[in-house]
């Protein structure tokens, strides 16, 4: 079933259903209705020969420069030519088909003065496949996404290059395949389509998406760490939390709770200590406030993706056309730079609870490094160096983008967020998150059937969430007997965290929050 987009009623899920999952786009009567009343509007003040910012006069510092009827069109067209500036890597076709769709649905919203036909071919383009080379680098994040916006917009006048079908060909060729006709640019149209904040966000949603999966993964993660250094659960008791209040926090203990519910080695009290260090037993207010940062950000999402953003916007009822600021991106890049701080504090954690798995110091009796044979063997060794050299390189990552600006346009646009920067590197974030999580749960793998060959029934006592998590391990990675390529092995437990797999089976168990 098609997702319909108005403009107001777009969520972070019907959003991934069309990055991810090709799911087909349709414009909303409702939109098409006000799509057209906007325009309307535009070519009566046309007509007119009124004097508005973008549509009769310049772009930023020119904005005092009055541009005659005739040349409105080359105008469009300029803007977008001159404005194709980002350099880099192209994103992953992913992100460019959610910033198109972000980029249709604000459009569609009716404040924007383009022409249905020209929204209409940028949906058919995002529904045929056309999906337009848009380099990494280059956005300020006001005014808007400019650059990286104006490279969707070159593929949507057939000009520029586009991924179509896995291979780079030149726009028109796509098009002409596809049937679809070049759109000529009319007046305002330039300016509706590469000024706003979908490029940062279209990154930003699909951070958001995966880093809901990976606080499911941590307390996972965590659980089974728990099982293997025989973790104090009665920390966990509900009672503890509702005296603090935080909703996060609580939902964290909750999981842990059902996680190692029926755990014979996870206990309520354990004879050997009275307590546990922070990383097991200060994981709900931890993992909770970083749950409680990934709330927060999919609010502030739910609503951008929903938001017009481009300048100026017109309001037909009211008789204006009035230039403010929506698309300054400060709203998402003090989001996105939260979002990816409470990520990194989820690795942060993680490694340090594997540090105490692989250091005989500290791992209640385990094997140094997690193999039975140290010296001929290395084991775990190198493996907690990769950890600690991702969650060292997202302390670079988590400055706050946002506290930077360079003026741009002559001192015209004298503030910038940085949003697209703050959501590039949310994504780095990330990444590095999910690699650490994986190595974790390897690890803890690993610790729970030396305990089994200790004769400690690790294996045996493990209780039925954490018993899907393993065997489910073991589906894809056996016990490591002697040394063997890491790496291969690491990747296989950096793909069962982004996959979702390991969450999967688990919640076939128990059912997470």
């Amino acid at each position: 079933m098609a997702v319909i987009i108005n403009g107001r009623d777009l969520t972070v899920e019907q959003v991934i259903s069309v990055c991810r999952h090709n799911e087909k786009v349709e414009l909303a009567p409702e939109a098409v209705e006000a799509v057209k009343k906007a325009r309307a509007y535009i070519e009566k003040k046309l007509e007119e020969k009124a004097v508005i910012y973008g549509l009769t006069t310049g772009f930023g510092k020119f904005a005092n420069v009055v541009i005659s009827q005739e040349q409105t069109a080359d105008l469009q067209r300029n803007l977008i030519i001159s404005h194709t500036c980002a350099m880099g890597n192209p994103y992953p076709v992913h992100i460019v088909r959610a910033a198109m769709l972000l980029r249709a649905n604000a459009l569609s919203r009716g404040n924007s003065g383009i022409r249905v036909e020209t929204v209409q071919t940028l949906i058919d383009m995002l529904n045929k496949g056309i999906h337009p080379v848009i380099p990494e680098k280059g956005s300020l994040g006001a005014s808007g996404d400019l650059a990286p916006l104006s490279h969707i917009a070159l593929g949507l006048i057939g000009e520029g290059k586009v991924e179509y079908k896995g291979q780079i060909v030149p726009a028109k060729e796509a098009m002409a395949a596809e049937g679809i006709t070049p759109v000529v640019l009319a007046a305002k149209e330039g300016l509706a389509l590469n000024n706003g904040t979908q490029m940062m966000t279209a990154v930003g949603v699909n951070v958001l998406w995966d880093a809901m999966s990976l606080q499911k993964a941590a307390d996972i993660a965590c659980a089974l760490t728990g099982e293997a250094l025989h973790s104090i659960k009665k920390a966990y008791d509900h009672k503890v939390h509702d005296v603090r209040g935080h909703v996060g926090q609580k939902v964290v203990a909750e999981n842990l709770l059902a996680l190692l519910e029926g755990s014979g080695n996870a206990l309520p009290l354990q004879e050997t200590k009275v307590q546990d260090p922070y990383t097991l037993r200060c994981i709900p207010q931890i993992h909770g406030a970083s749950r409680d940062a990934i709330k927060y950000a999919y609010e502030k999402v739910a609503i951008e993706i929903n938001a017009v953003t481009d300048n100026p916007l017109v309001f037909p009822d009211e008789d204006e056309v009035i230039s403010g600021g929506n698309f300054h991106g400060q709203p998402m890049a003090l989001t996105f730079d939260f979002l990816k701080i409470a990520i990194s504090e989820l690795a942060n954690v993680s490694e340090r609870r594997m540090e105490r798995l692989v250091n005989p110091a500290l791992s209640e009796g385990l094997p140094a490094f997690l193999t039975k044979e140290g010296g001929v063997n290395s084991g775990f060794m190198i493996a907690q160096y990769a950890a600690a050299s991702m969650v060292s390189e997202n302390k670079v990552y988590d400055h706050p983008a946002c506290v930077d600006s360079i003026p741009s346009s002559a001192n015209q646009e004298d503030h910038v967020s940085m949003g697209t920067t703050s959501a590039r590197t949310a994504a780095m974030v990330l990444d590095n998150a999910q690699k650490v999580i994986g190595i974790e749960i390897a690890a803890a793998a690993q610790a729970i059937w030396l305990r089994q060959e200790q004769g400690e029934g690790g294996i045996e006592k493990l209780a039925p969430a954490t018993k899907a998590a393993y065997d489910y391990i073991r589906t894809f990675q056996a016990p490591i007997e002697e040394d063997v390529i890491m790496h291969d092995v690491l990747v296989k437990f950096d793909e069962a965290v982004k996959s979702g797999a390991i969450v999967e089976a688990v919640e076939k168990v128990v059912t997470l929050k």
